[in-house]
């Protein structure tokens, strides 16, 4: 097993020029056999969430993105994506970003650095990819 690649999508995140869905994916783009800055501008429109955190959050869209090129099968990719999105939910109360950022509650779930960690830990493990002790 490689060495956990958790941390590097945090810091991708905080450098502020990445968003949510692109330090995941990017972090794991040669699991995914894809370019840096193709992955980049692939995920480019998953910031602050689906639709603009109406949706999902952005960090598992990146997650899924690296499982659908990896694994390059429909049925797998949706089972493993499926994991992952139920054990986040079952970490963070919702996958859904304005509710992770308490946008009606004013009271935040989860910070993005966070779900960024968490997406990545999750993605890692149904990649069989390290044990993710951070």
């Amino acid at each position: 097993m490689c060495k956990s690649k958790v941390n590097a999508a945090v810091a991708l995140k905080a450098t502020g020029r990445y968003n949510c869905a692109q330090a995941v994916a990017c972090t794991y783009c040669d699991e995914a056999g894809c370019a840096h800055d193709r992955m980049y501008d692939t995920t480019n429109a998953f910031g602050v969430g689906m639709g603009n955190m109406e949706g999902t959050c952005g960090a598992l869209v990146g997650a899924g993105v690296v499982l659908g090129l990896k694994l390059a099968d429909r049925a797998a990719s949706m089972k493993a994506m499926r994991r992952i999105m139920t054990r986040f939910a079952e970490r963070n109360g919702t996958t859904v970003c304005h509710e992770l950022k308490g946008v009606q509650s004013g009271c935040p779930r989860r910070a993005c650095h966070d779900c960024v960690a968490d997406a990545a830990e999750f993605l890692e493990e149904e990649l069989g990819l390290a044990s993710t002790g951070q």
